[in-house]
């Protein structure tokens, strides 16, 4: 029988073993103090982050892909930052990929069982053309799931970097990896409830990796979302905004260029930042690997 009373995730806390009979004010006070602490159990973590962005933009720079593998929370948790990255960063669909224990399904129905299985997280992996080039981070609060043990054994075999992101230290999947990222945030408000502090550790991690990554390659210009995709009436706005902000062209100008630009607020700004025209844009561009600081400056 697996025994997990000794994970940090699966401990009694102390303060809320009065839950069920506590005021509601007080027992959400409590929740939000513990909360709290989840930014700096992440920050104590931040050299192997580094290490996990660093890891990542080489993948990229090489023709690799970023995928997610994980079960039940930390898998939906996968999924939902690498369907971000398209439309905040401009990225390809394959990119960038999450996976879940039990497919697509999993995401909105808990198919619990379907994280027990080695061979199921090797299978995923090589359903995708998993190849070298590529990097796979496995997240598990527990730091002990099998499939996501199987997924990181199988990218080690055909040699690809691996990242592991848990919250107990010394954890199965940290071992396995070759970066372990392990975000130890304590017992839970409701005992065992990873989906709580642990998830809101991982999704903070996941932002962290994804972000800075795209950054590395050249994906923002100041703190400003420059490949973002023009799929709506709001992200047009957002653009626009970008572009002005960018600049400092007013809005008119703002939105001729990025009709010129084909929708493409680098493009854009790159343009009205060296008073050219497209093509010499995407030279300089291209020159540049996407990065606009390298042009201007």
């Amino acid at each position: 029988m697996l025994d997990l009373s000794k994970m940090s995730t699966e401990q009694i806390n102390e303060r809320t073993q009065d839950l069920d009979i506590l005021p509601i004010r007080e027992a959400l006070e409590i929740m939000n103090e513990e909360d709290q602490k989840v930014a700096i159990a992440v920050k104590k973590e931040i050299p192997q982050i580094e290490k996990a962005v660093k890891a990542v933009i080489e993948a990229f720079n090489n023709g690799g892909r970023l995928i997610y593998v994980g079960a039940g929370t930390s898998g939906r948790l996968g999924v939902l930052d690498a369907v971000e990255c398209p439309p905040t960063f401009g990225t390809p669909p394959e990119m960038v990929q999450g996976l879940i224990a039990g497919g697509e399904e999993a995401f909105v129905k808990a198919i619990e069982g379907a994280e027990d299985s080695m061979e199921l997280g090797a299978d995923d992996l090589k359903n995708i053309e998993l190849n070298s080039k590529d990097i796979v981070v496995g997240i598990a609060a527990s730091g002990r799931t099998p499939y996501v043990k199987g997924a990181l054994n199988y990218a080690k075999e055909i040699g690809c970097k691996t990242v592991a992101i848990a919250c107990n230290k010394n954890s199965e999947i940290g071992a396995i990896a070759d970066i372990a990222i392990e975000v130890v945030v304590g017992p839970e408000v409701l005992a065992g409830s990873t989906r709580l502090k642990a998830g809101t550790a991982q999704k903070l991690v996941l932002n962290m990796i994804s972000t800075i990554s795209m950054v590395g390659l050249g994906k923002a210009y100041k703190n400003l979302m420059v490949d973002v995709q023009l799929n709506n009436i709001k992200l047009q706005s957002r653009a626009e905004n970008i572009v002005v902000v960018a600049t400092g062209v007013d809005r008119k100008i703002a939105r001729e260029t990025l009709e010129k630009a084909g929708g493409s607020v680098k493009l854009a700004i790159t343009m009205i930042l060296l008073n050219c025209n497209r093509e010499e844009a995407e030279k300089k561009l291209a020159e540049a690997n996407g990065h606009i600081r390298k042009i201007i400056t």
